[in-house]
């Protein structure tokens, strides 16, 4: 078993891992670093550009790395709709002669990444369910288990080979009061432990915070008291969160609808990943807000709200990085006209993830709002990556005989090896430290 790590192991995103078994191997994820996107962008929507010009920028693997492999991939899988483990597909994929395996979730979005970008995939996209197998080779099996994180239809991928089993999970939760879907399948966690795991890839984000990651319910809670228990009467409120969070906009949307407010969602993201949940019937918001999609319409739509009063409304939008060619800091700087008055609320139920780009874009975002008087609530969030204590409970429910932290930055990783030395792992020998463009034999 041989361990191709070529993004996401120097950095927070841009994941993607080879595993090559003598003439076969898999590829899990394939995403964009968003810090060098939104950079070279201005925004996080996925465009038809160049691939040569986004791996130069560094927003996408650089997979020259496999090359000599090339002809041995026979399934690319990505875990779930993130950016930042299937947003390359479209510049990388065709590369490879390989059908995409993903839940229907994901490969909705796929889909619905290709229509709008007008985007051709020589590779066919095979739906593969929670909690089922796949037998792609007489030496590899593909396994979907079910996961909890901050979208739908999360798993955790065992790739059972001739040469062991391995764990891929990137990313993760244990939520066991999901408000979409079902807790995780830690039956079957135990089940794969008992069998035997050769290798474990893990999600190390977190993993310096000797905490428990809350479950989405408390973030449910913290925008209940911002929404119903803040006086906003006679006020605009405006919410921002991430596009591909269907839990947390469902609350939002409740919450909306208490408050008596008409709720309209406006940017092309949140359309977007609304639409692959109620194309698979996981959701369906549409026949409670109203969804506007493009730039013109959301200018003549935001036109007619402020004449009817904002205070009708309870609007959502893109923009909880602060990303300049989103809707909300398009409203900020009056690309898009709607006059903020003092005292409207702006909450971001998100938390600013820890990148140059997005710090200084959220400081000159909120700066504005704080001038034009506007009340701002931020960190209305529970992340959706597993923290110290639920890594440690992974650990010991999969007993891996390897470890290879991934999804982090060198201090991250660290910090989950730390984790491993308590479990009696060592460095080298069974806890491997990688970086982009690496590779390691496992025996």
């Amino acid at each position: 078993m041989r361990i191709h790590t070529i993004g996401g192991y120097n950095e927070v995103g841009k994941n993607m891992t080879a595993v090559e078994i003598d003439n076969e191997a898999v590829i899990l994820d394939m995403g964009i670093h968003l810090e060098s996107y939104i950079r070279y962008t201005e925004d996080e929507d996925i465009e038809n550009l160049s691939a040569e010009e986004l791996m130069k920028v560094g927003a996408i693997p650089d997979d020259s790395v496999i090359e000599s492999i090339r002809n041995k991939v026979k399934a690319i899988i990505p875990t779930h709709a993130h950016l930042d483990h299937v947003g390359a597909i479209i510049y990388l994929s065709n590369k490879y002669s390989a059908p995409i395996f993903c839940t229907p979730f994901t490969a909705e979005v796929i889909n619905a990444i290709i229509k709008d970008e007008k985007i051709r995939l020589k590779n066919p996209i095979k739906i593969l369910n929670i909690n089922s197998k796949y037998v792609l080779s007489k030496d590899i099996t593909i396994e979907f288990v079910n996961m909890t994180h901050s979208t739908p239809q999360v798993v955790m991928v065992a790739l059972h080979t001739k040469d062991g089993t391995l764990v891929y999970a990137n990313d993760f939760k244990f939520d066991n009061n999901p408000i979409i879907g079902k807790k995780p399948d830690y039956d079957r966690i135990r089940e794969l432990g008992r069998k035997g795991v050769k290798c474990l890839i893990v999600d190390s984000t977190r993993a310096d915070q000797p905490v428990k990651t809350p479950s989405e319910k408390v973030a449910r809670e913290m925008l209940r008291d911002v929404l119903l228990g803040v006086d906003s009467k006679g006020k605009a409120v405006i919410v921002t969160t991430f596009s591909s969070h269907l839990a947390r906009l469902k609350s939002i949307i409740e919450f909306g609808q208490k408050m008596n407010r008409k709720v309209v969602l406006l940017g092309r993201s949140l359309a977007k990943y609304v639409e692959a949940g109620e194309n698979i019937n996981l959701i369906k918001f549409s026949d409670q807000v109203e969804i506007v999609k493009y730039g013109k319409q959301i200018k003549n739509r935001l036109k007619r709200i402020e004449k009817e009063g904002p205070e009708k409304y309870l609007l959502v939008v893109t923009g909880h990085q602060g990303e300049p060619k989103s809707t909300l800091s398009k409203m900020v700087r009056r690309d898009i006209k709607f006059h903020f008055k003092p005292e409207d609320h702006v909450i971001f139920s998100c938390t600013i993830i820890p990148s140059e780009v997005n710090i200084t874009n959220r400081k000159n975002l909120e700066e504005e709002l704080n001038h034009l008087g506007v009340r701002v609530f931020r960190d209305i969030h529970v992340s959706g990556h597993a923290a110290k204590e639920d890594l440690r409970d992974l650990i010991n429910m999969l007993k891996p005989q390897h470890i290879i932290p991934a999804h982090g930055n060198i201090d991250m990783e660290m910090s989950l090896a730390n984790l491993a030395i308590e479990k009696g792992y060592k460095m080298d020998k069974n806890i491997h430290i990688m970086k982009d463009g690496s590779n390691l034999v496992i025996k």
